[in-house]
């Protein structure tokens, strides 16, 4: 490290900053993606999940609607469909059984399936009885006792079944939550580390700078006292006039060659702030191109909030028709139990007419409960939106903000481009004085020479005066290595 230029120790200082925060940057993006990951796949299982059981349900209710249906028509088609429901019933089953990984809501499943099979068994003759009945008034007869209790233990059954499935679904949910948490964790964590690091590295390069920079600019100030004191000697002594001549023209030579190389060096900074003046006028073409892409987000953005808003109101229509079956539903209800009440005077002719009344207001209970789900579907749908719409807004005003601060930056990226422009003129001046300087120190140096042939006895004290000066070169070209400028050469 102590034969490394400062330049260099700053680079690689700056290399394992940016090794640390790529490090860092990766294993975050690595753990918000599990995290991500793991969360969407417990999240839409156990939805699954849910819905299937929540269709199960919805399955049993249809099948046993179309076994009223038969007890009360007698009808064929009716009887077909009770079956084909209760097929689809324990097809639904055997896929939410395929899906469920928890032991115990398996075990709630098998309560449901035995209390199907226990309702089967006690309706399959009743149905038979079905067939041969003529009489309408014995069909309520039909719906005995154990068989409610039975159609009412599946519906328990899948009742804990449901509530079983939601509560994975919120364990699921706090799962999530916590790997959330220690993903934020770790970032953090790998955040300070990286910050200290940060920090360790500038404090050691600002005591070695400041260690070696102090010993090379010790050694300068002793050259320049000894330089000093023969300085003065020649001041008093005539006879070194010589040599302070020889040394002028050697430090009027080396001059003349700097010269060259400033003149040199200021060429080609030209040429490169040409480039770079021309690099810049095609980022200002970029950016224009940058600042119409996010004026197209902007307007998506404002579409997606349109439709939500356009989704909301189609759901409170929803709500609405669905307002209006429950009112026909309940008044379906009411007029059941009105001619229920008016069959139950009319002899042995209107009890048919009780039998299919009560069954209508059994129907109408149905459609009211339905109703009432549909309008809590409906409900968390329209929560839903205005969710959605409350984040797209949030995005609407960031990328507002994004917007503002890339004008920002388009002003400030215009301005440096005008400052190169500025640069690139002052940069031909110079090259245009130091070639014009050049000219002058040739004719120094002519000039000089002539001086020396003069002053050739003094030699003798201008040889000291030329070793300390040499050691001083040397002991400023150190110092130029030490900061990384690699000009030595062309100082010694």
């Amino acid at each position: 490290m102590s034969r490394l230029t400062f330049g260099a120790r700053i680079a690689g200082g700056f290399a394992v900053t940016v090794s640390l925060t790529l490090i860092m940057a990766a294993t975050s993006v690595a753990a918000l993606t599990l995290v991500v990951r793991a969360n969407h796949t417990a999240v839409t299982a156990a939805t699954d999940e849910l819905l299937s059981a929540q269709w199960l349900n919805t399955a049993m209710e249809r099948r046993v609607s179309s076994a009223r249906a038969y007890l009360i028509t007698g009808r064929q088609a009716q009887l077909d469909q009770a079956q084909q429901d209760r097929n689809a019933f324990l097809d639904q089953a055997a896929r939410l059984r395929e899906s469920l990984s928890d032991e115990s809501a398996r075990r709630l499943l098998d309560d449901v399936l035995a209390a199907e099979a226990e309702y089967t068994a006690l309706l399959t003759p009743q149905l038979e009885k079905r067939r041969s009945m003529r009489d309408l008034a014995q069909v309520s007869r039909l719906l005995t006792d154990p068989l409610l209790a039975a159609r009412q233990a599946v519906q328990d059954a899948n009742a804990a079944l449901v509530e079983r499935v939601r509560a994975d679904v919120e364990a699921d949910r706090d799962r999530a939550a916590r790997r959330a948490t220690q993903a934020i964790t770790t970032i953090t964590v790998l955040g300070l580390l990286t910050v200290a690091c940060g920090i360790a590295l500038a404090r050691w390069l600002t005591l070695a700078l400041r260690r070696q920079v102090g010993a090379a600019v010790g050694h300068i100030q002793s050259s320049s006292a000894q330089l000093e004191t023969v300085a003065a000697q020649q001041v008093d002594g005539g006879r070194h006039q010589s040599t302070v001549m020889s040394e002028i023209t050697t430090t009027i030579s080396e001059l003349l060659i700097t010269a060259r190389q400033i003149a040199d060096n200021a060429e080609r900074v030209s040429r490169t702030a040409e480039d770079t003046a021309a690099a810049a006028r095609h980022g200002d073409a970029t950016i224009d191109q940058t600042r119409a892409s996010i004026d197209v987000i902007r307007a998506q953005t404002d579409a997606i909030v349109q439709h939500m808003l356009d989704l909301g109101e189609k759901s409170q229509q929803i709500g609405t028709v669905v307002g209006l079956v429950s009112e026909l539903a309940e008044q379906i209800n009411i007029l059941a139990i009105n001619a229920t009440i008016e069959a139950t005077g009319g002899g042995e002719q209107a009890r048919r007419f009780a039998v299919v009344a009560d069954e209508i207001r059994k129907l109408a209970d149905r459609t009211a409960g339905s109703a009432k789900e549909i309008r809590a579907l409906i409900e968390d749908v329209r929560g839903a939106v205005n969710t959605t719409v409350v984040a797209t807004e949030s995005g609407v005003q960031a990328v507002a903000v994004g917007t503002r601060n890339f004008d920002d930056a388009t002003a400030a990226f215009r301005t440096i481009a005008e400052l190169v422009s500025t640069t690139n003129d002052a940069t031909r001046e110079i090259e245009l004085s130091t070639k014009q300087q050049t000219t002058a120190v040739e004719q120094v140096n002519v000039a000089a020479t002539d001086t020396v042939r003069v002053s050739r006895e003094t030699e003798t004290g201008a040889a000291q005066i030329k070793q300390t000066a040499a050691h001083l070169a040397a002991l400023s070209g150190d110092l130029l290595e030490l900061v990384g400028t690699g000009r030595r050469g062309a100082s010694g």
